[in-house]
């Protein structure tokens, strides 16, 4: 075994022989920190996300159309549409509310579109009316007061929903309806408008609409405070030329086309984007 005076005097014959470039490279001065080097580039910013909200489901059929057809398989069938398309786009990333026929709270719609820090919410619908002769879609933002009494009995419809809940579920007041409703920025309503507007256009030249389609009313499921919400009429069942196009695929594709248009236009426009998280 080498003495421990010939291994130091060693040691001190082999540092002074290494490069003094080599040497630093290895050492770390006490108290120094460490830094990662900057790494320079250009990278994608992160896909929005969409939450898209097909409405009713499980115990809750929605409304029934003339013919039978049931709200909640056409809300479904129309999102699992869109969501095919806006996937495909390779623009964005998309969860679904419910991918499935289950009952899901309208506040709990919201809540999840919050987990998942969804950039837009869009909740999809195809009500009924007593009057069969109505037709045409339309779309739907936030207000503490109806536009018209039309849009106030399709908001009472669709804000009765959680009574299929059961006695655990239980409808916000309409006290703490309009609380919530003042929390919603001002950002956000702006962004819901434009989002509502550029449905709108896209529809118009293919979608058959009601007059004056941009409306608004007190829907529980838009009362997001951070997240531009709209939820769509895509016609109605009590009509039967809405019910016939709204059970063909074909027709549904061309909604869900007219949408991922809009959306397209909803987010090129960067003064209207009011968040983007990854």
């Amino acid at each position: 075994m080498m003495p421990r005076q010939a291994m130091s005097a060693t040691r001190r014959h082999v540092l002074s022989h290494v490069p003094a470039t080599h040497a630093a490279a290895h050492a770390t001065p006490a108290g120094a920190t460490l830094h990662r080097p900057a790494i320079v580039g250009r990278a994608a910013p992160p896909r929005p996300l969409i939450m898209l909200d097909p409405g009713h489901g499980g115990k809750d059929p929605g409304a029934i159309g003339i013919s039978g057809t049931y709200e909640k398989h056409v809300a479904e069938a129309a999102a699992a549409e869109l969501q095919r398309q806006l996937v495909g786009s390779g623009r964005y990333r998309v969860a679904m509310t419910r991918a499935d026929d289950r009952f899901i709270p309208l506040e709990g719609r919201v809540d999840l579109a919050h987990a998942h820090k969804a950039s837009l919410f869009i909740s999809m619908h195809a009500d009924a009316l007593h009057d069969p002769a109505v037709r045409g879609a339309s779309v739907y933002t936030l207000s503490s007061h109806a536009s018209d009494a039309q849009t106030a009995a399709i908001a009472r419809s669709e804000n009765s929903a959680d009574r299929f809940g059961g006695p655990q579920v239980h409808a916000t007041s309409p006290e703490v309806q309009e609380i919530l409703a003042s929390l919603v920025t001002e950002e956000t309503r702006h962004g819901a408008a434009h989002m509502a507007s550029s449905i709108v256009s896209s529809f118009r030249p293919r979608i058959s609409l009601l007059t004056h389609p941009a409306r608004h009313a007190s829907f529980v499921v838009l009362k997001s405070a951070d997240i531009p919400s709209v939820l769509v009429e895509m016609g109605f069942m009590s009509n039967h030329m809405d019910e016939a196009a709204l059970r063909q695929s074909a027709h549904r594709m061309v909604v869900a086309g007219a949408m991922v248009q809009a959306i397209d236009r909803y987010f090129a426009s960067a003064s209207m984007v009011t968040r983007v998280t990854g």
